[in-house]
């Protein structure tokens, strides 16, 4: 009996101790970061109110199998498959939307029979795997790799009666359909050729069962579970201008024009309806229809019978829908079970245009996810602006600089605005303890005022489906949301822009940014201007252009209203400013564009003469190889925001090594084919106002993904090096030499001789997704690069470890310098993960900004989800800790100057003493 309590005793000891084991750090519990989970937009949804647990199913088109909460939309569970078409759900089915003649059953516990929910995935090979919804695991799956890997992308599946098909279609000749069954992955029979050369991948749609294309006037359907193929033929009245899409629910009938076509006679469906969406569900053992438009900001949500078009007005609803949501898309909705009320407390699930997930029950929005964030494309800090004492007070002490002389020159202006705004201060202070004092404005409600170390700002998100966010990068809260629609990324795979015009520096004028993008209609261009604080459109809000942009800029100079005008070539080379009153701040700017097929780069100067904008052609640089097949795979520039603060590199004969600072210079890569080294990467060191080529470099067996960063005089790049099958970084360094040509202005047209050239190469043990350098106000701080990983990680890592100059062997000239000894291998320490524990699933986009404090980075990480942080290079040596003790300080200040007067006191008696003597 003693034994049995010893053990218990150890046992609760053991857990006691994995228990401490597994805490963290009080910084690490999300003080200064947090974290927003996403799952993309939805493709297919499930919606079960009635089960054991209420559950949302989702399959969504970031390749994402997901659960939610139906009543608050939190994320319960969820499976991030691969990107792109091999983590493709082609097909997601769940047991108990199965009909009756399906013959379906939900897995029960510790058996691999039957399915809870089944999906299809990719194509080469294709994955089907049995779910357990509940918890979001994989009980069983099987795969089938393809004949034709090529054909095969164009598959699809759908599930009848127990038994998966596989659809192969082989365009304008006909279509390859094959049984299996869905758990064992056994093929029913030979694989049946049917004869079809109508098909098109345009022009066709799965319906249920039923195969459908559209030629011309004429729709053409094929029942692909019939044992002898047999096509119908549906005549319709005019050529639709949409293409065909299935109705969700329904077997057999397809949205045409916003109507309802069945494609038999023997299928219900109401032909009179039209709206922008629909879907069919089950309601008391009956088919029921729901409807879904948007008129003048309402949302109007109407049902009906399927079978006899009847309304029903217990659904019906109307509701006010946000401006900032995209047109929506019903997907699912269910009625949970009431027995005291007929409305059946319905809850309808929408996707939207601009990648949002909305609940709707009983006319109101339940939630909504905004799940444009899973697309980021660009992000900008934007400082907020001052209260608007404090704006007056910093307006007031501009002084007047146009005054030499006299009570009215600068130092006297200032002195007695100063005095003047005191006054006014403490009148205005005095106001508000009566309560007669003027009312806050609205970013002041919201909190939205700048601190004291310019740590709080606003965070400006611009996502791929055209929607912008404003968050706050201290709490993470959706402030505004504007939606840009029918916009997407230019050509030649350069994304939309997001540019910052004017900050909130420059009381009492409010910030502006604007965002670039192209219109998927005209591809013409299309210009947003607004106000990022608050999100409401300002000086000219959408504006959209009647031409193609080419290449874009902002200015360097500003105006009195301290606007950067933006400057746009088009297709047909003229040149174009917004504002058009900044056109004379374009004259002597030097612009290049890139053409990634053919490897050629242009250099362009602007001039302003006789009230017209020119541009003259300066330089072209051909990097397509010998034999043309070189193309551009990506370019890096550095960050118009850094500042160099320091000029050289201290020697161990302590002479300065001065570095080669070109703020013109671009890193240029190319990768062409070849027959013996499989891949040739070469990296140009480009400067895009001389076109002259500084620096070159050639990888051979080396591919992407590439991923590069740019800044000051050194430059690193990651690559796959396909020889040895690993990852690698490598770092160079420029240096003019042991003296300087021109210690002020640097000038490209009379540029030094041609630098000195420092690089080493390191292996990095894990993949990199993106790289960045964190920047600050002044420079002063050190640099280091955020290496964003496959795993979800961002590696903070010193630059002395990727250093170029590390000695290869440990000498003492090395050590003075500051540089440790060269180790092929870079460490990943996890102290330099800067979001710990929280994985950010397909991290591809880091973006950094300065803070107030020049210790501070500001660190926004995005993919699939966000993560927002801020991290200090060298330590927060401007700011005191938290844990600093002011109380015992105050003590020890308070004894000190005490005693201090103590001290002269006695002092002065002790010398009065002596003088009596």
């Amino acid at each position: 009996m003693h034994f049995k309590w010893r053990s218990c005793l150890r046992l609760l000891a053991v857990l006691f101790t994995f228990d401490c084991v597994r805490c963290l750090y009080e910084d690490q519990i999300k003080k200064f970061d947090w974290r927003s989970l996403h799952v993309g937009g939805v493709e297919r949804a499930d919606l079960d109110m009635n089960g054991f647990q209420p559950r949302l199913l989702l399959s969504t088109r970031e390749n994402v199998l997901a659960s939610l909460c139906p009543e608050t939309g939190e994320l319960m569970w969820r499976q991030v498959f691969e990107s792109g078409i091999r983590g493709d759900i082609k097909l997601m089915q769940i047991s108990s939307t199965s009909t009756a003649s399906d013959n379906t059953a939900a897995a029960r516990i510790s058996s691999s029979h039957g399915f809870d929910m089944l999906t299809v995935q990719g194509h080469n090979p294709a994955l089907i795997r049995g779910w357990n919804s509940n918890m979001g695991l994989s009980e069983w799956e099987w795969s089938l790799m393809p004949l034709q890997s090529g054909r095969a992308i164009d598959s699809f599946w759908f599930y009848s009666k127990s038994m998966l098909y596989h659809i192969l279609p082989i365009w304008q000749s006909h279509l390859e359909v094959t049984q299996y069954f869905a758990s064992s992955g056994q093929p029913l029979g030979n694989t049946a050729k049917i004869a079809a050369s109508w098909i098109d991948k345009e022009k066709c749609t799965l319906s249920g069962i039923y195969y459908t294309c559209l030629e011309k006037q004429q729709l053409i359907t094929l029942d692909l579970t019939a044992d002898q193929p047999k096509i119908m033929y549906e005549d319709l009245e005019n050529v639709p201008a949409y293409p065909l899409k299935n109705l969700e629910g329904a077997s057999g009938v397809l949205i045409v024009d916003k109507k309802l076509v069945a494609i038999k006679n023997d299928i219900p469906v109401c032909k009179s309806l039209l709206s922008q969406s629909y879907i069919v569900g089950n309601y008391k053992k009956e088919k029921i229809i729901i409807t879904a438009d948007v008129k003048d900001k309402i949302l109007h949500i109407q049902s009906y019978y399927l079978e006899s078009c009847e309304p029903l007005a217990q659904f019906s609803s109307t509701l006010s829908y946000p401006e900032h949501l995209g047109i929506p898309n019903l997907k699912a909705f269910d009625c949970k079970s009431s027995r005291n009320s007929n409305d059946g407390n319905c809850l309808f699930i929408f996707d939207t245009t601009d990648d949002s997930i909305v609940a709707v029950r009983q006319s109101k929005i339940l939630w909504i996810r905004s799940e444009a964030l899973a697309n980021v494309v660009s992000a900008e800090f934007v400082d907020l602006p001052l209260t608007d004492n404090e704006g007056v007070l910093e307006n007031e002490m501009k002084g007047k600089a146009d005054v030499p002389f006299g009570l009215d020159s600068d130092i006297m202006s200032a002195f007695l605005h100063r005095i003047t705004s005191q006054i006014m201060h403490v009148k205005s202070l005095l106001l508000h303890v009566i309560g007669l004092g003027p009312k806050p404005s609205d970013t002041q409600r919201a909190g939205l005022v700048r601190d004291a170390f310019g740590l709080h700002k606003m965070l400006v998100v611009l996502t791929r489906s055209g929607k912008i966010f404003g968050i706050d990068n201290i709490s993470g809260k959706h402030h505004w949301q504007y939606f840009l629609n029918n916009v997407e990324n230019f050509a030649n795979d350069q994304e939309m822009r997001l540019l910052v015009q004017r900050t909130s520096k420059h009381f009492p004028l409010s910030a502006l940014c604007t965002v670039v993008a192209k219109d998927k209609l005209t591809e013409n261009g299309v210009l947003l201007r607004f106000n990022p604080i608050t999100g409401q459109t300002s000086e000219g809000g959408l504006l959209k252009l009647t031409y193609k942009i080419k290449q874009l800029t902002l200015l360097t100079e500003t105006d009195n209203d301290f606007v950067k005008g933006l400057l746009i070539i088009d297709a047909e080379d003229r040149l174009h400013v917004y504002p058009e009153y900044a056109t004379k701040k374009a004259n002597g700017i030097y612009m290049f564009t890139a053409q990634k097929d053919q490897a050629t780069l242009n250099g362009f100067f602007v001039q302003y003469e006789n009230k017209e904008l020119t541009i003259l052609p300066l330089w072209n640089v051909d990097l397509s190889g010998h034999n043309g097949d070189h193309k551009i795979i990506s370019l890096a520039s550095k960050n118009p925001l850094e500042r160099v603060h320091s000029q050289g590199r201290v020697m161990p004969d302590r002479s300065v090594l001065y570095k080669y600072i070109n703020p013109n210079l671009v890193a240029v890569f190319t990768l062409a084919k070849d027959d013996v080294h499989k891949f040739l990467m070469y990296v140009y060191l480009i400067d895009v106002v001389s076109g002259s080529i500084v620096f070159t470099m050639m990888h051979r067996k080396v591919r992407p993904p590439l991923h590069a960063v740019h800044s000051e005089n050194w430059l690193a790049y990651a690559y796959y090096n396909d020889k040895v099958r690993r990852v690698e970084i490598t770092t160079i360094e420029l240096y003019e030499g042991k003296t300087q040509a021109n210690s002020t202005v640097w000038s490209s047209l009379n540029a030094p001789p041609l630098p000195l050239v420092e690089r080493q190469s390191y292996i990095m043990p894990a993949m990199v997704e993106t790289l960045r350098e964190t920047i600050t106000e002044r420079g002063i701080t050190n640099k280091d690069v955020l290496i964003g990983t496959s795993k979800g990680s961002i590696l903070e890592l010193p630059w002395y470890l990727l250093d170029p100059r590390r000695p290869i062997a440990s000498k003492t000239s090395g050590r003075e310098e500051g540089a440790v000894p060269y180790v092929p291998e870079l460490p990943i320490l996890t102290d330099n993960i800067i979001n710990y524990n929280q994985t950010i699933s397909r991290l591809r986009y880091i973006h950094t900004a300065p803070s107030g404090l020049e210790s501070t980075c500001l660190v926004v990480a995005a993919g699939l989800d966000m993560f927002v942080t801020r991290i200090a290079p060298s330590k927060t040596f401007d700011l005191l800790k938290e844990d600093f003790d002011y109380f015992l300080i105050s003590i020890v200040l308070i004894a000190l100057v005490s005693s201090s007067f103590i001290a002269k006191h006695f002092a002065s008696r002790k010398i009065l003493k002596q003088a009596w003597k």
